[in-house]
């Protein structure tokens, strides 16, 4: 007898309430995201089901279920299924016969072929079925069955988020497919952090690096890290302020075609890009982060959150439309642009409520162009569809936003921080605004931060010198 199980409840079935013969099955289709979850949860991160390159060289040819996922699958079968709730597992023989790839899908039946009247223990025979019909595992269970009948409200299982950062950073790698390599002024790298960052982008095909900086340090540093700086020109100057200067008049005179800050201030770079006329574009300079945020479904773009301290009212028309530009270019065509604020109504004892409103008529009005404006709107509501409705907004932005704009520096970078530390965001940023981007890295981003920023500038100043159409939709 085979038994059908309720969905809504979790029922179990007693000792005396089983016979042999009786059995229960379950269907489970693998995906990626389970080997992924599997792997976080029981720390086994084997290649063989993580990197499809190893993977695709093994006998299996491919990247392949833990073996251990099926042996779960049992557990979860007699645990929640039959007999359920108050079933104690007493041992577990398996045998695996296959391999288990992403896509298939599984038949799990246990039967029940021996019971011990005496200590209340069911032996079970345990199989699964791949699609094909081929077995995959097999083995013996062996329980204490339940005694008492339970009845309960089935559980919902924890919601489990997985990012996975190298998978992110190919899949923004990608958009640079096909695109030549962008001259880059690197203004005076001289830590292994900025320098090795401006040789990975090298690497990857994203920039031809111009090393703008005290040229014995730069090759002391280079040395020290294991570096290798054949081929790499280098601009010699004696110190930082010089290096930012002579990175300004190069872009100035288009010798480059961006910039990237290496151990400098930040300051010292946007001061010597805003004392070139050239590289004014009669807009406002600003900053864009662009993260990848586990628990949200698409890139965040947040800005400014960097540059621009205490922005006017025009100031930030300038900082959204930067923003709404860069969007375009990453193939968004109507971003979502959440303008935020402490609360989500208009409060005159409140100058980001009062911007906000101002901002959105200002894109009424065509004086903002390009996106879907709203606010004030507080971060919840921004970015959670449930908190927006259980506020009874109707915005066509609240739940969605593709941009943040906050209200200054300090509120940003705040955000910025704790969607990197507490989040387990993974980010990149840019300096819009100037006639070069400027990949603006910090001294704590790893590796893969510091290329993708230089990627997002690279897409930058192909866009800039391009009439074709504009990239794909990011996903």
């Amino acid at each position: 007898m085979n038994f059908t199980i309720n969905n809504e409840l979790i029922e179990n079935f007693t000792y005396d309430e089983i016979s042999i013969g009786q059995s229960a099955r379950l269907l489970r289709t693998l995906t990626l995201a389970d080997i992924q979850a599997f792997a976080a949860v029981s720390g086994d991160t084997n290649p063989a089901h993580l990197d499809e390159k190893y993977a695709n060289d093994t006998l299996f040819h491919g990247v392949i279920a833990h073996g251990m996922w099926g042996g779960a699958l049992i557990s979860a079968l007699l645990g929640t299924q039959f007999p359920g709730p108050g079933t104690i597992y007493l041992d577990q023989i398996l045998h695996f016969t296959k391999p288990v790839h992403v896509g298939d899908t599984l038949t799990v039946a246990v039967t029940v072929v021996n019971k011990n009247d005496s200590k209340k223990h069911l032996e079970l025979d345990c199989e699964v079925l791949n699609q094909k019909g081929e077995r995959v595992l097999y083995g013996m269970a062996k329980v204490l069955a339940p005694m008492a009948k339970v009845c309960l409200p089935r559980m919902r299982a924890p919601l489990i988020q997985l990012l996975d950062p190298e998978a992110r950073f190919k899949e923004l790698l990608a958009r640079s497919q096909g695109l030549p390599a962008v001259r880059c002024g690197v203004v005076h790298p001289c830590d292994e952090e900025s320098l090795g960052g401006a040789l990975d982008s090298a690497h990857y095909g994203l920039i031809v690096p111009v090393l703008i900086g005290p040229e014995s340090r730069i090759r002391q540093i280079a040395q020290a890290a294991g570096l290798d700086l054949a081929g790499v020109e280098i601009i010699a100057v004696e110190h930082s302020h010089e290096a930012a200067d002579k990175a300004a008049d190069m872009a100035a005179r288009g010798e480059v075609d961006m910039l990237m800050k290496g151990s400098l201030h930040t300051d010292e770079l946007i001061h010597a890009v805003l004392a070139r006329p050239a590289l004014r574009t009669g807009r406002r300079m600003s900053h864009v982060f662009r993260f990848d945020v586990p628990l949200y479904a698409k890139p965040l773009l947040i800005t400014d959150a960097a540059l621009n301290i205490c922005p006017t009212l025009q100031e930030k028309a300038d900082i959204v439309q930067n923003a709404i530009g860069f969007a375009h270019i990453m193939g968004i065509k109507a971003p979502k642009v959440a303008i935020l604020a402490a609360v989500e109504t208009v409060n005159p004892n409140m100058p980001s409520t009062l911007d906000a409103a101002a901002l959105c008529k200002m894109a009424d009005r065509g004086q903002i162009k390009g996106g879907v404006l709203d606010g004030p709107l507080a971060f919840d509501n921004a970015i959670s569809p449930q908190a927006a409705r259980i506020k009874h907004i109707e915005s066509p932005v609240a739940g969605d936003a593709d941009i943040l704009v906050v209200p200054d520096l300090e509120s940003g970078n705040m955000l910025a921080k704790q969607l990197e530390y507490l989040g387990g965001a993974s980010g990149a940023g840019l300096v819009l605004g100037a006639r070069v981007p400027i990949a603006l890295t910090s001294r704590a981003d790893g590796p893969m931060n510091r290329v993708a920023s230089a990627l997002l500038a690279q897409l930058a100043v192909h866009s800039a010198g391009s009439s074709q159409p504009p990239l794909p939709p990011q996903s």
